[in-house]
């Protein structure tokens, strides 16, 4: 009995597991997304559906930490140079788009359907955070992630997820429990403020130290837990004090996000943010009352039209305002014009504090639920309705049903170098760039190159890459070549996937995608460069020869050190520097230690 028990209880659960894996594979087949896939899963098994689950609360209460999982992917982002960089973009466009679609959607909610003030507010700064799952997957299919028009769509984006942690404070704060005696609330901020400090400083004191700690014990589960446990407690630590468990994860990524070991967090904690994202998705989808839908269809509808009208409007406005041309405004209207995710964490808290009543909220989630199905078929009519330039110019061609042994992607300095050793051999070589000018300049000297970006799975598709024995990946970008090389193991697992790295970080970063082969850009030629100016100064061949191949040696050994979690300080014992020490003098030999450990600290082979 206890057996046939526990079987009842595990059966909802690999059906949900079933129906997840099934539906996500068909939707990303037809072209709408994974998000959708999970959308339609707990639509189907939900208790509207096949009623399998009954209460998609219980599901949402545990998928909840999908979300707090990718706030912290997000503050582990946030690094201050890279804020710097897109600070107008983020702070500029970002914010003027957020506050007008903001301001046209609250208008809408309160003078056209009749919303209080509050809850119009709350319902439009939901509608207005769009769908980072749907859109990043858009722009990585599309290949325009590292455009400039990719780029500010990401900025924007960004900020709008930014935007999640004071909304959910605003929440809060309007909330009708809220209204607290004077003294209550003094007390909830200092408790708020006191926790926020103690999270500072923990995070710039502690957990370094914590997970260098952690490296040297050369435990990777150990590492995994750690992640685990920095999240769940920041977030644990915030909800505690009065604050959203957004807000904590946030906060740590953001304290993080200048470590050594942020690229070893993002391994650790993705696999579960992934999975628990997906099941928020299908808790949201369970969430869906086709009854009411059905009940206030007519509402729901002109809701859905109105709300995706209004901020469409508006993000076209800023587009056109900050100098996009019309074509490239169009396109950002249909990526953007939806609501997201975070529409649904607001809305859930929002229901919570009393803002929201039961009708608003299953009428607002069906609205953004449905805005999100259109996304796809929107870019689609766009695709075919708009007019583009003629894709191809003279002696450009674009690769279809090639085959070959080798593929090479990127055909600049270093892949022409490359398809030497390999035509030389008389190997089947297939080579895509994406810059036409090359191509053409590649075809004087007898050269086949097809039009081509790597980062699209249907252009590596075309080129034959699940036939190909190998990929070399030779592009001259760090963020391509990373894209590239994710998209081939994931895609094409049997493939041998050799990448050219831009510097010593950039390989840290391969090695953890599981790159087969790797070599860093400059690091050869600057061997043999010594190697020469060794002999210049007077060595003899035999003993310049002994010596690169010792940096060599020792630079392996610190590269090891520094892909076992260590960071790139872990080896800072096996390079020479030429700082004077104070004694005792001794010259430097190239077999022995660095004269100094903070010198050698910043001394590589190339910018890190």
């Amino acid at each position: 009995m206890a057996v046939e028990s526990y079987a009842r209880e595990l059966m909802p659960m690999v059906a949900l597991l079933g129906t997840g894996i099934v539906a996500v594979t068909l939707f990303k087949r037809l072209g709408l997304g994974s998000v959708l896939g999970y959308l339609a899963a707990g639509l189907l098994i939900g208790p509207f559906g096949l009623a399998l689950f009954t209460d998609p609360g219980a599901i949402l209460h545990i998928a909840e930490l999908g979300v707090v999982m990718f706030l912290f992917l997000i503050g582990l982002e946030m690094q201050p140079s890279k804020l710097w960089c897109m600070r107008q973009q983020i702070f500029g466009l970002g914010v003027l788009q957020v506050m007008l679609c903001g301001a046209l959607l609250s208008g809408l909610g309160h003078y056209v359907f009749g919303l209080s003030p509050v809850v119009s507010l709350i319902a439009a700064m939901g509608f207005t955070l769009s769908s980072t799952a749907i859109v990043f997957q858009v722009l990585e299919e599309e290949g325009t992630m590292s455009t400039p028009a990719g780029q500010r769509t990401v900025s924007i984006l960004l900020l709008e997820d930014l935007s999640i942690v004071p909304l959910l404070a605003l929440v809060a704060f309007l909330s009708p429990g809220h209204a607290d005696p004077d003294s209550s609330r003094l007390m909830a901020v200092i408790t708020g403020v006191g926790a926020i400090a103690a999270m500072v400083v923990a995070g710039r004191w502690l957990l370094n130290p914590l997970f260098r700690t952690l490296a040297n014990a050369r435990a990777r589960e150990l590492m995994t837990a750690a992640a685990l446990f920095i999240v769940l407690g920041a977030a644990l630590l915030m909800d505690l004090s009065g604050l959203s468990m957004a807000m904590g994860a946030f906060l740590a990524g953001v304290l993080l996000s200048g470590s050594s070991f942020r690229h070893q967090l993002e391994t650790d904690i993705e696999p579960f943010r992934g999975i628990l994202l997906g099941l928020f998705f299908v808790g949201v989808g369970m969430s869906l009352d086709l009854s009411r839908v059905a009940a206030d269809w007519q509402l729901i509808l002109s809701g859905v039209i109105a709300y995706t009208a209004a901020k469409s409007l508006g993000i076209y406005l800023v587009a056109r305002v900050t100098r996009s041309d019309h074509r490239e405004a169009l396109h950002r209207t249909a990526l953007l014009g939806q609501g997201g995710e975070f529409a649904f964490v607001l809305f859930a808290a929002a229901s919570q504090s009393g803002l929201f009543d039961a009708n608003v909220n299953a009428t607002y989630t069906a609205i953004v639920i449905l805005s999100m199905v259109l996304t796809p078929v929107t870019l689609l009519l766009l695709r075919r309705l708009e007019t583009r330039p003629a894709p191809s110019l003279e002696g450009v061609e674009a690769p279809e049903n090639l085959s070959s042994g080798m593929l090479i992607i990127g055909f600049g300095r270093f892949g022409q170098v490359v398809s030497q050793t390999l035509l030389a051999r008389n190997v089947d070589v297939t080579i895509i760039d994406v810059d036409p000018d090359q191509i053409r300049d590649a075809t004087r000297f007898g050269f086949k190159v097809y039009y081509g970006d790597g980062t699209r799975l249907d252009v590596l598709h075309a080129c034959g890459a699940e036939r190909s024995r190998a990929i070399a990946v030779c592009v001259d970008n760090a963020d391509a070549a990373s894209r590239i090389a994710r998209l081939v193991r994931h895609e094409f697992p049997l493939c041998q996937l050799l990448v050219r790295a831009y510097d010593r970080r950039h390989a840290l970063t391969l090695i953890r995608d599981d790159v087969d082969f790797l070599v860093r850009e400059t690091f050869e030629s600057a061997l043999v460069f010594g190697d020469a100016a060794l002999r210049a100064m007077g060595f003899a061949e035999n003993d310049a020869a002994d010596t690169v191949e010792e940096v060599r040696r020792l630079d392996a050994t610190r590269f090891e050190l520094e892909t076992a979690d260590g960071g790139l300080e872990a080896g800072r014992g096996h390079t020479f520097g030429n700082l004077p020490q104070t004694a005792p003098l001794v010259r430097p030999q190239h077999a022995g230690k660095t004269l100094n450990d903070e010198a050698a600290a910043l001394v590589g082979d190339e910018p890190s």
